[in-house]
């Protein structure tokens, strides 16, 4: 017998299984809205073609080597991000009180940023209900060794942000407490603060001394600009003087999903605090994966760096936006069309890449199984996989799961 007969078999991830199923389907109306990556209106992935250009500018550069880069990361790719994220007149990068550390893109910027956290004495995290991947910021939490507790988001009756709820729960969270905040295009919700209620967010935070760690993977996708998306974060840092730490990934913006670029910002009161943070990340970094992948960061590093390229690329971003913003509609406009019950402005009210339908599990449930489309059991969907060839055949589907289906959705 296998000293590893008795392990347990975890259930699966259900954004991949989705995909597995999808790809599984032979029938040729399948749509998947699962998923979160960018689609064009021919239901592609492709990659951009600025991208493409820098990768034979790489390829032609003989002074490029595959030497290991250390474990903080590539300089140039960071300080870009940087300025990026926080603006080119930042006080605190001026006066060095912020850090970039490049990580294995979103995800991994949360894990070290969370290591550097618990390893210093924090003990409690709070994620917004419902946050990311269902469970993913609460699972990446309980891994490193936090408790999680969750702070209210959602108001699943008016299908709007419970703002007071939030506060509510911030005001009474144990001082010192980790709080992930999506900067813009929150996921699953689509939903984001007003700028007043980013306000009242960061006065709650204030008052309990709780440290901010945003996440923000999809700068550009909720405005179209990369400068209104960062406001959060801006104001966060600029007016409300916090310390705090930001994730960031470039995989959607820049179509480098695969690639795993991203990185970690510690803020800080002093410089004399971001030299010690850069001593623990390098015993953390090497600790976990020991160095990080220098393509993605050499590929970003190369467009922001560059005045032309930063321009081109901000094109496509708005491009990208756009796309997505005008698919947004369009399904809003057609669900009207067909005069399917209940609401549906909170479809037109949320942002970026991902829709809050309101559906019950239940309704999602028969979408994949009657109709072939392919969504989350929450209800949300990745707006861009709608196009103009199937958008019309997408609405019927939704209009006979809700009229026709077990209908327990509060729309």
């Amino acid at each position: 017998m296998s000293l590893f007969s008795n392990i347990s078999i975890d259930p699966p991830i259900e954004v991949f299984h989705l995909t597995e199923l999808f790809n599984q389907d032979t029938d040729p109306s399948k749509v998947n809205l699962g998923v979160g990556v960018y689609q064009d209106e021919n239901g592609k992935t492709s990659t951009l073609p600025i991208i493409r250009s820098v990768e034979q500018q790489m390829a032609n550069d003989l002074t490029l080597t595959k030497n290991y880069l250390k474990a903080t990361g590539l300089d140039i790719f960071c300080t870009a991000g940087l300025k990026l994220l926080l603006g080119d007149q930042s006080s605190a990068i001026e006066e060095k009180r912020a850090c970039s550390i490049q990580s294995l893109s979103g995800t991994g910027a949360l894990r070290i940023g969370l290591d550097f956290l618990y390893r210093n004495g924090y003990r409690i995290g709070y994620v917004s209900e419902p946050t990311w991947g269902k469970s993913n910021h609460q699972s990446i939490l309980q891994t490193v060794g936090f408790e999680v507790r969750k702070y209210k988001y959602w108001n699943q009756e008016k299908l709007i942000l419970d703002i007071d709820g939030l506060i509510n729960d911030l005001e009474s969270a144990p001082e010192k407490s980790i709080i992930i905040l999506h900067a813009c295009s929150h996921n699953p919700t689509g939903c984001d603060p007003t700028h007043e209620q980013w306000m009242r967010i960061s006065d709650a935070c204030k008052s309990r001394h709780l440290i901010p760690f945003f996440d923000i993977a999809y700068q550009g996708f909720s405005s179209g600009d990369l400068d209104m998306d960062a406001w959060s974060i801006r104001y966060f840092v600029h007016e409300a003087k916090h310390e705090l730490f930001i994730a960031q990934s470039f995989a959607k913006n820049f179509s480098l999903y695969n690639e795993r670029i991203g990185h970690l910002v510690g803020v800080f009161k002093s410089c004399d605090i971001v030299s010690k943070f850069r001593t623990q990340m390098t015993t953390i970094i090497r600790r976990n994966y020991s160095n990080p992948p220098v393509h993605g960061a050499y590929l970003v590093a190369t467009i922001l760096n560059n005045p032309i390229l930063y321009e081109e690329w901000k094109t496509d971003v708005r491009a990208m936006y756009e796309r997505i913003h005008s698919m947004r509609q369009l399904f809003y406009s057609k669900l009207k069309q067909l005069d399917i019950s209940g609401t549906w402005e909170h479809i037109i009210q949320q942002t970026g890449m991902f829709a809050y339908t309101g559906l019950s599990s239940r309704q999602c449930q028969l979408l994949i199984q009657k109709h072939h489309v392919y969504i989350m059991s929450d209800g949300r969907i990745n707006v861009c996989a709608i196009t103009l060839n199937n958008v019309d055949e997408l609405v019927e589907k939704f209009y006979d799961v809700i009229t026709n289906g077990d209908n327990d959705t509060k729309l």
